[in-house]
């Protein structure tokens, strides 16, 4: 029988916050490293029958980079986007049109239409969200919906994006090398960019800007009484997602050195959404973790790969049921340092639970 005075066994999150940063980057490091190393470690249990490990670890790197930017537009601002792989596709045509020779464009080498793709997909942001930002809910999921789905037909109908045929050879120099000799450099190179990514995206989520992203998220209305600029800040998250998108969508060109417009369609957009979801919206470990699971377990289980999105889909509608916040679920306070705050202040741990936003009200018997 417990007692209501019994203490509370720390969570894993409570236990890792009060390890020193020393302590912190002492785990941290060599977990980073075992990472880089996956596609040549090829270890038993994760290898994949149906695809080389090295081209599976790129697609999981692929999903994690997507999901990362998902999740600033899903998981941070709250913002329902069904139609993120139009940033995904405009990306990749991006770096198609300026690299491949099937293209008339002036060429530029491979790794200038990075930060290229990142801008002009920023631009669609702007315009795609300037307009339809004021909508909530099912109304701005159906608009994204319609943009992803523009996005493809326009790759179909418009000529020189050439349809199905498409553009081969991008991301390849005048003598046609490659910009990167296979997968397992394709995969560093991507989980370098992530990681450089989650620095970035970690440091706006403890800003002013962050602390928005979650005002907005939580209660819009309540955000925008209290004198956030809610539209502002909902462009903001629109545009940063959408250079990550067009950022991934570069590097899927570059690694499979072939576009067209067979990639791009809705059932793409749900599986990002899936690992958003999945893994837990607003948690840049969850989304990673959800991405892993949707890209990584078709691969591994080729039996079963015909009924994933079965799969997928029965197993979103449990999750649902038993734990909505996800696998991971986000933290829901406005203060990214309110722990720390509140410790100073009054000298003792914060009581509020960290997967939800509010804690039980006392009884007047003292009880929860």
């Amino acid at each position: 029988m417990t007692t209501d005075n019994a203490p509370a066994r720390p969570s894993i999150r409570e236990r890792w916050n009060s390890l020193s940063r020393p302590a912190q980057w002492g785990i941290l490091i060599p977990l980073v490293v075992l990472i880089y190393f996956l596609p040549w470690l090829n270890p038993p249990l994760l290898a994949t029958t149906g695809t080389d490990f090295p081209t599976a670890m790129f697609d999981v790197a692929r999903y994690a980079l997507v999901a990362v930017g998902l999740n600033v537009v899903v998981g941070q601002a709250g913002l329902l986007d069904l139609g993120y792989v139009g940033f995904f596709a405009v990306g990749a045509y991006v770096a198609a049109l300026f690299t491949s020779p099937s293209s008339s464009l002036a060429k530029l080498p491979y790794i200038w239409t990075l930060p290229l793709a990142m801008a002009i997909t920023m631009i669609f942001g702007v315009i795609l969200g300037t307009p339809t930002l004021r909508l909530r809910g099912d109304y701005l999921a159906i608009v994204t919906l319609g943009f992803g789905e523009i996005i493809r037909l326009i790759a179909d109908n418009v000529g020189p994006l050439r349809g199905q045929s498409g553009f081969e050879r991008v991301g390849t120099d005048a003598a046609g090398k490659p910009f990167l000799a296979n997968a397992s450099l394709w995969y560093v190179f991507t989980v370098t960019i992530i990681i450089a990514i989650l620095l970035l995206v970690g440091n706006l989520e403890r800003s002013r800007v962050g602390r928005a992203w979650v005002a907005i998220r939580e209660d819009e209305d309540a955000a925008e009484i209290m004198g956030v600029a809610t539209y502002k800040f909902k462009i903001w998250a629109f545009v940063i997602g959408a250079a990550i998108g067009g950022l991934s969508g570069a590097l899927y060109a570059g690694k499979l050195q072939f576009v067209n417009n067979q990639s791009f369609d809705v059932v793409t957009s749900m599986l990002f959404l899936a690992a958003v979801v999945l893994g837990g919206a607003g948690n840049k470990v969850g989304v990673l973790l959800g991405a892993v699971v949707v890209a990584y377990l078709p691969l591994r289980f080729v039996q079963i790969a015909e009924y994933n999105y079965l799969i997928f889909g029965i197993a979103l509608i449990i999750l649902m049921i038993f734990r909505p916040q996800g696998l991971l679920g986000a933290r829901q306070r406005l203060l990214a340092r309110g722990r720390q705050a509140y410790q100073r202040l009054l000298g003792k741990s914060e009581q509020i639970s960290g997967d939800s936003a509010l804690a039980a009200e006392p009884t007047p018997g003292g009880k929860a």
